[in-house]
């Protein structure tokens, strides 16, 4: 059983002991955390939660909707739904907040609390951490029997949310509806199988295929929407001769796409397709993390703009978006953060500008692939001994590639003309992460195998 506590949430396996898993004890020990900083930061005594199909949301549900009533807070429980649909129903709630109930592309036995700030953002490394102390030290009170918290269904927000993404000029519906597109998706049993037909039907798209959109948490495969896991989607294209296929995770956060030959577009290529087509419409900056592709970097230069690269983590990289004023950004796992809705990773706007775009350049998603540059991402790790200095480690490979352009922002990353290699240290067990690209496979692991050899040498 496991339980990691986090600065943005605590996340962890349902069943076990307490302090082991995420069992009701450390449910409402968090919940109670979280909705008193929510409270004191605010001053609003009222928090927005949703949340994904899986098995043990309704049982996590129960607990946070009756810890926050506790503690003398109103809900506005959306039932089902995403994480940008809460995101953008904390501020349309002007609430102090929002739990999003979900383990994101973790397996069927994970949940977790996903914890939002008044502006429906990630909570800062700051208030994570006052968080996660006001739970150590049980530093909170909860209310008088006349105090409790009331609670209201609210399920109007899928419209809403709909309503916002089809209000964005940048989205076309009908350059989408004339396209006639013909799309089988892969909702992995959760609640994209309730919010993406939506949003399909209302961007005109009559031709829908449905695989695994019930959404009652049995994931029929590993939910994280990676190519090995996507081999349904991929035959299903084929045999409906579909336009496109389109997988999002459970909590419709992530986004990938299936080509019609029934290869796979490549979720590193999602928000590269996204800002391209938003570059050629509104001039501006982008960002994605260090250990994403450099095709958004050639992009946005080819466009015009300049590409800034952030730390690790959706809460980076909307900072450094904010800082650069950013017109499009996200991460290389499927993320689109688009801020001319609200400042974080959103499936569904991604889905209708990337329609907008396929419609409007009127050739195969597979023709569009290609018009990108191409490169490959290798992704390797070096297990460490848990006393090992990672840290003293990273500055002797950083010494010994001092001449190169690199990176120390998060971890080490080093720049070989267009080649890269990302090292940096996991959170949460003694390995080291090694993210290399290159313009073919064997460039890459060439890239990854030659500073593995570095490591070895220096520890030894």
């Amino acid at each position: 059983m496991t339980l990691i506590k986090s600065i943005s949430g605590i996340r962890g396996t349902i069943g076990g002991a307490a302090g082991d898993g995420l069992t009701p004890l450390d449910i409402v020990k968090f919940t109670s955390a979280y909705g008193s900083w929510a409270v004191k930061k605010s001053g609003i005594k009222k928090i927005v939660i949703g949340r994904d199909a899986r098995i043990s949301g309704a049982m996590v549900n129960n607990l946070v909707i009756g810890t926050l009533q506790g503690l003398g807070i109103d809900v506005i429980d959306l039932g089902l739904s995403t994480t940008p649909t809460v995101e953008v129903a904390v501020t349309g709630e002007q609430a102090a907040g929002g739990i999003i109930l979900t383990a994101s592309h973790n397996p069927k036995q994970w949940n977790a609390l996903k914890l939002l700030n008044a502006d429906g953002e990630f909570i800062s490394d700051a208030d994570g951490k006052e968080v996660l102390e006001i739970a150590e030290n049980s530093d909170f009170t909860y209310a008088d029997v006349n105090d409790l918290g009331k609670v209201t269904m609210d399920d109007s927000w899928l419209q809403k949310h709909i309503d916002l993404v089809l209000a964005l000029p940048l989205v076309d519906v009908e350059a989408i509806k004339k396209a006639d597109f013909n799309i089988v998706i892969d909702c992995v049993n959760s609640t994209g199988g309730i919010f993406v037909p939506a949003l399909l039907k209302a961007l005109g798209v009559n031709t829908v295929h449905e695989l695994y959109c019930e959404p009652d948490g049995n994931f029929p495969h590993n939910p994280e929407p990676l190519p090995e896991n996507l081999t349904a989607l991929s035959k299903e294209v084929l045999n409906k001769r579909a336009h496109l296929g389109i997988a999002v995770d459970p909590d419709v956060d992530r986004l990938c796409f299936v080509c019609e030959d029934g290869n796979m577009f490549g979720e590193e290529y999602t928000l590269v397709a996204v800002a391209d087509y938003v570059l050629q419409n509104n001039l501006g900056n982008t960002v994605s993390n260090l250990s994403s592709t450099r095709a958004l970097r050639d992009v946005t230069e080819t466009a015009g703009g300049e590409y800034h690269a952030s730390a690790v983590g959706e809460v980076n990289v909307v900072n450094k978006m904010k800082a650069v004023n950013a017109v499009i950004g996200g991460e290389g796992n499927g993320g689109i953060i688009y801020p001319e809705i609200h400042y974080g990773r959103d499936a569904l706007v991604g889905i209708a500008l990337f329609l907008t775009h396929l419609a409007k350049y009127g050739q195969s998603v597979s023709n569009l692939r290609r018009s990108y540059p191409g490169y490959f991402i290798s992704k390797n790790k070096i297990t460490l001994t848990p006393e090992m200095d990672i840290d003293a480690l990273l500055s002797k490979v950083e010494e010994k590639y001092m001449k190169q352009p690199h990176s120390t922002i998060d971890g080490l990353k080093i720049e070989f003309d267009k080649e890269w290699v990302h090292l940096r240290r996991s959170n949460t067990e003694p390995i080291i992460r090694i993210y290399s690209e290159g313009n073919s496979e064997t460039v890459a692991n060439g890239l990854a195998n030659k500073i593995i050899a570095d490591i070895k040498e220096i520890l030894n």
